[in-house]
């Protein structure tokens, strides 16, 4: 490390802490410096951690994913498909959940929506979204073409975010050691190798919904859902980066005309009773969520918080990938999904398709039957 470069940045870092905000062009090139291992680490934390108490901005946050998706990300077209839907969390979110937007994704292909998934392993939780498509037999170490080929064959694939082949750079090194929510993780979870420009995307604070919504605009999605669930009755308000049928939901939403609009809904107001949240909690065995979760596609668990909150996520992904006009629509076409069999149908052909050795990744996934 060059100490010049650990002064500047250091004075960078002094800004942040006295409230002053970054320019695109000025987090592009720290998150550069970050990526590259430019500065010390001591430097790298501080700066993600003034961010945080200072704030983040739309322009940090977007020169965050410039410099992830410029200089750490290898890239693959798939714009020939439409739609082309992600749907991702942050992470970091206050109340740790199952893995909600796996299901929800594997049920939105089900019905014909090209869902091109960014994920990473668990962190601050126990149940990643590469840790579960792992354990029902996804290769989550392949190259991005083939997973692109999986979105094209199956209507659904993964990129593990913390891969050195999606992102051979530095993502995964610096990502598997902060263990709080930082705008990394969230330009991190935008820097798709596909870049859909359709996605639901779970925030960690409410105080993002809108911010992110308004980076989405500034770096291309043309339509998307921003949202951040709370969740009552576990002794104190938590959140989620999904929508939450235990408490209220707070959106914003990108639409195809270029606005930003800020809305809330609770539960009721979907069909859904408000529910309690502890069944939500993932097992401390990431075999038994597997086994959990292939039920739960089966058809096999027809009501609860887990089925109703996977039914409420799925619902957003149809409404933004313009296949109903409502989300109560989208509700509606995830339910026929899971008890026509379509999305286990879904599930199997992607375990087939992103892996390297199908018949090993079947007969793992077809352990968690009965």
């Amino acid at each position: 490390m060059h100490d010049q470069k650990n002064k500047e940045f250091g004075s960078l870092i002094m800004g942040l802490i006295n409230k002053e905000n970054l320019t695109f062009e000025m987090a592009r090139s720290a998150f550069s410096q970050v990526l590259g291992n430019e500065v010390s680490e001591m430097h790298q934390g501080a700066f993600l951690a003034a961010l945080v108490s200072k704030g983040e901005t739309g322009d940090e946050i977007a020169g965050g994913w410039g410099a992830v998706y410029d200089l750490d990300t290898n890239r693959v077209d798939l714009s020939y498909l439409s739609p082309l839907v992600e749907n991702s969390g942050t992470g970091m979110d206050t109340f740790k959940t199952f893995n909600i937007s796996t299901a929800a994704s594997v049920i939105a292909a089900s019905s014909g929506i090209h869902m091109a998934r960014h994920g990473a392993r668990a962190i601050t939780s126990r149940c990643g979204t590469v840790d579960m498509a792992e354990a029902l037999g996804v290769d989550v170490e392949c190259s991005p073409d083939i997973t692109a080929r999986s979105v094209e064959r199956a209507c659904v694939g993964l990129f593990n975010g913390m891969s050195p082949q999606v992102h051979p750079q530095a993502l995964g090194r610096i990502l598997s050691q902060i263990c709080f929510g930082s705008p990394l993780n969230i330009a991190a979870s935008l820097a798709n190798p596909a870049m859909p420009k359709r996605a639901v995307r779970g925030v960690y604070a409410r105080e993002l919904v809108r911010p992110v919504a308004e980076v989405m605009k500034k770096i291309g999605y043309e339509r998307a859902i921003v949202i951040h669930g709370e969740v009552d009755g576990a002794g104190k308000r938590l959140g989620m980066d999904e929508a939450s049928v235990c408490g209220d939901n707070y959106c914003a939403e990108l639409k195809e005309d270029g606005s930003v609009a800020e809305f809330s809904f609770c539960p009721s107001d979907i069909g859904f009773t408000s529910a309690s949240p502890e069944s939500l909690s993932p097992s401390e065995d990431i075999n038994v969520e597997a086994k959990r979760f292939v039920s739960l596609i089966r058809g096999e668990e027809p009501s609860g918080a887990r089925i109703d909150t996977v039914l409420l996520n799925t619902g957003l992904i149809s409404y933004i990938a313009g296949q109903t006009d409502d989300i109560s629509g989208g509700v509606k076409n995830a339910r026929e999904a899971i008890l026509s069999g379509a999305a286990y149908e879904t599930l199997e052909n992607w375990v087939a398709v992103q892996s390297s050795d199908p018949a090993k990744g079947l007969e793992k996934l077809h352990s968690y039957n009965g």
